[in-house]
């Protein structure tokens, strides 16, 4: 079966020219057009990328990609006719992995989705996260640590927040996280306070520390917290 790729353009005059050229490149398509229809679509659909409109009816992309990056890492280009700095940075910090800006061509497209998928395909780094003793599958949403011995696994029981901030910094182990950071990537939606995080790591160092994996999150001094391992 051909890679489906889910397209998420409200316009459909370029909606239908997208779905063109990628199905005459010899992907599956799926279409939506609203930012419900794209959730829904991309739930039941599995796509293999996702050409994701950032201006569309019922919120934006940016929506989109963050509901996407709550569940799995599927590749994700944002296409806009914006061409601002901010709203690319926040794409790419969110999780999105090109950015196209409107007018495009095409077969520029489809070049920049065949070059997306060649770095994501065949490979397990994007559904399999792993630092030192640490295994994260990302599609499963579930954490392991690694025994000293090097055999057995102990799987650990998180929250959605706690598994949300910790596959975020395993995406970028050394990294030094500021607490809004953590807070967006454990509940995007949320109006908690930044120190919410506090408590949140809190909780999923002592579980880490319980399945073997001791002193991987450590504070950082005035921003936030790292993920990292000596292994």
């Amino acid at each position: 079966m051909s890679d489906r790729i889910l397209i998420v353009e409200d316009e459909r005059e370029i909606a239908e020219l997208l779905a063109a050229y990628v199905e005459k490149a010899g992907f599956e398509v799926v279409r939506a057009g609203t930012v419900q229809d794209a959730i829904r679509a991309h739930s039941q659909s599995n796509p293999a990328l996702v050409l994701l409109d950032i201006g569309l009816p019922g919120g934006d992309g940016i929506d989109v990609l963050t509901a996407i990056r709550r569940r799995v890492d599927t590749p994700v280009i944002m296409i806009t006719a914006h061409d601002d700095e901010i709203t690319k940075l926040s794409s790419l910090r969110i999780g999105a992995d090109d950015y196209i800006v409107k007018p495009f061509s095409p077969s520029e497209v489809v070049e920049r989705i065949r070059a997306v998928l060649r770095r994501t395909h065949g490979s397990t780094s994007r559904r399999t996260l792993s630092v030192g003793p640490l295994r994260i599958e990302l599609d499963a949403r579930l954490v392991q640590c690694q025994a000293a011995d090097g055999d057995a696994f102990v799987s650990l029981s998180l929250t959605p927040s706690e598994f949300g901030i910790l596959a975020h910094m395993a995406r970028h182990p050394r990294r030094a996280f500021s607490r809004a950071e953590l807070l967006e990537a454990a509940s995007p939606d949320s109006e908690a306070y930044d120190r919410v995080v506090d408590s949140h790591l809190s909780k999923l160092r002592q579980k880490l520390a319980a399945a073997g994996c001791t002193d991987m999150i450590e504070p950082v001094r005035g921003l936030g917290y790292r993920l990292w391992s000596q292994c």
